[in-house]
């Protein structure tokens, strides 16, 4: 089980070397993101955006980049499509977020015609390193998936089980997170959790291992859970947690990097390629990391399902 971002560095050192497309790419933290995975031999890099920003910053910084590798578009919303253009037509393994809103990138994203989707509900994990569990969180969904409905709640648990599986957690505890941890009709997010809960019972996710509703503390903490008088397989113990909404998931893990100076990586799941999406803020080494995750992801067969009505994943 991988506990630490080290051991996934350590992981793909015998991958093959992958080419990663960094949408609008003049941001220093990228760069040197872009220009360290290249050094650690793990991926080699193309940079879409405003070549004389991204000249300029880079001899600011002191980073040494191959002008090869600049694919010249000073346009935001005409580089997002061009780096997908270049994952779309296997130019580059893995697309990179880069100075650019959320929302302009995930347009390209998800463009019906000329975008990464599969078929599937993409959504995203943050994952976190934490020093007080000592060992991996999976955080999602706090970046795509604003306020999702029950169907998209098990796309969701889906993806995020998957990346899980990637990081060596076999049968990973899925903890539907809420305020409280009783079903009230008042607060919708509760109710899902119960149905998530009572479906996983049901055998619907193919033995995974999810109950709800579950708070923060009592999801994580085994004192708390104790304490509280929760029981069952995943209070206290989860690996994964699925908040009620991308406000939560984006303050949760925002919380762990500017609160604890914890360490994270995101990626988001569900798409055609790995996909890199970080904050704009967030640090060149959390950049990294995310770009070690999307080649741990890369090549890596999808089986999961889930018996959901007529509907199969």
């Amino acid at each position: 089980m991988i506990t630490k971002f080290e051991q996934v560095f350590d992981r793909i050192k015998s991958h093959p070397k992958k080419q990663v497309a960094v949408a609008v790419a003049h941001d220093p933290t990228v760069i040197d993101a872009v220009i360290r995975a290249d050094e650690l031999d793990i991926t080699d890099y193309i940079l879409v955006g405003d070549e004389k920003k991204i000249i300029e910053l880079s001899k600011d910084a002191g980073f040494e980049v191959k002008k090869n590798k600049i694919y010249n578009e000073p346009n935001n919303i005409k580089a997002v499509n061009m780096a997908v253009e270049l994952v779309k037509s296997n130019k580059a393994d893995i697309l990179m977020k880069g100075f650019v809103n959320t929302d302009d990138f995930l347009r390209g994203v998800l463009n019906r015609e000329n975008g990464l989707r599969t078929g599937k509900i993409m959504s995203h994990v943050y994952v976190l390193e934490s020093s007080a569990l000592k060992r991996m969180l999976f955080i999602t969904d706090g970046s795509v998936n604003i306020l999702p409905d029950l169907e998209t709640k098990c796309s969701i648990i889906l993806n995020s089980v998957y990346l899980a599986n990637i990081f060596e957690i076999e049968d990973p505890k899925v903890a539907i997170t809420t305020a409280i941890e009783l079903a009230n009709p008042k607060m919708p997010s509760t109710i899902d959790a119960a149905v998530l809960a009572k479906m996983s019972q049901r055998g619907q996710f193919s033995g995974k291992i999810i109950d709800g509703p579950l708070a923060l503390d009592n999801a994580i903490s085994p004192w708390a859970a104790e304490h509280k008088g929760i029981g069952g397989p995943v209070a206290g113990q989860a690996d994964i947690i699925v908040v009620p909404s991308i406000e939560a998931g984006n303050i949760l893990c925002k919380a762990h990097v500017y609160l604890t100076g914890g360490n994270l990586a995101g990626v988001v799941m569900g798409a055609s390629a790995p996909i890199v999406l970080t904050s704009r803020a967030d640090t060149s080494q959390s950049k990294l990391n995310s770009i070690a995750t999307a080649v741990l992801m890369a090549n890596i067969e999808r089986t999961l399902s889930i018996k959901f009505g007529k509907v199969h994943y």
